[in-house]
């Protein structure tokens, strides 16, 4: 466990040390948050929506986030060709299946990743249990969504989890009151947070551009566990200092800009399997 946190803070004063860029195509609603977290970390962030656009990031970035929140026509060009130029360039990217199931679009471009595969899968339990179904890597259950928010629990996505990272070979983080981060075969729970990470719209989305920051510069595996992380030692430290969720989201971006190796070592995880 020792040796796994000593990799995870390396990633994030890494990043600090070489403020990597990570591009996203994100969620309308919370382009802002993901952007400053991206930038509060260490990184740099640039956000891009046309099929030449992603083609170029894929080319010249060593990670690139994409997060399907909100949808547009011109999605249905633009991700396809970012994927298949990020694998062509053999570049990690991460993906958030936020509101899966909505849409006839949306359910066609996250089936269709399944060829892609994604090194880094990020969600609440409800979205990884539903992509884990809708590619044929568990039995079809039905998943609790509401909308973007998860009514399943963490430990109820473990199994479904593990399918998506040993079919990817990358990774796969749980977000939730405990989370959880696997590799397919080693499984890892992260305690902290806070109570206004769920009050404040965007934390999940950010976390998914921060783990692709992290990406640029470690494994897969030790890129989520760093986002993870991260959040979780930033949320327990701005809640310290927060009178309620806005002035929690402020405090929060000043934490995790104020991360070191000290704080990731001694935050509390717990190596199950």
């Amino acid at each position: 466990m020792k040796e796994l946190l000593k990799e995870v803070a390396k990633a994030v004063m890494d990043v600090k040390a070489q403020n990597p860029m990570a591009p996203s195509i994100t969620n309308s609603v919370t382009i802002n948050f993901v952007a400053n977290a991206q930038l509060a970390v260490g990184g740099s962030a640039a956000m891009v929506y046309l099929p030449d656009e992603g083609e170029l990031m894929a080319q010249i970035s060593k990670s690139v986030y994409i997060n399907l929140g909100t949808m547009f026509p011109w999605y249905e060009q633009t991700i396809p060709a970012t994927t298949k130029a990020l694998n062509a360039n053999k570049r990690n990217w991460v993906f958030d299946p936020c509101a899966v199931g909505i849409g006839s679009l949306r359910t066609k471009l996250i089936t269709d990743m399944k060829e892609t595969k994604p090194q880094i899968i990020r969600g609440n339990a409800s979205e990884i249990i539903s992509v884990a179904s809708m590619w044929g890597l568990v039995d079809a259950q039905k998943s609790g969504g509401r909308g973007v928010d998860s009514t399943d629990e963490v430990e109820s996505a473990k199994e479904a989890a593990k399918a998506i990272a040993s079919f990817t070979g990358g990774a796969v983080a749980v977000s939730g009151k405990v989370d959880l981060v696997t590799d397919g075969k080693t499984v890892v729970l992260c305690h902290g947070g806070s109570e206004f990470l769920p009050m404040i719209t965007g934390a999940g989305c950010s976390l998914g551009g921060v783990c692709a920051i992290y990406a640029c510069v470690a494994t897969p595996f030790v890129a989520a566990l760093a986002g993870t992380i991260a959040y979780n030692e930033a949320a327990i430290r701005a809640e310290e200092n927060c009178k309620g969720p806005g002035s929690f989201q402020q405090c929060f971006l000043d934490e995790l800009y104020l991360l070191n190796e000290e704080k990731i070592l001694n935050t509390k995880i717990e190596v199950t399997e």
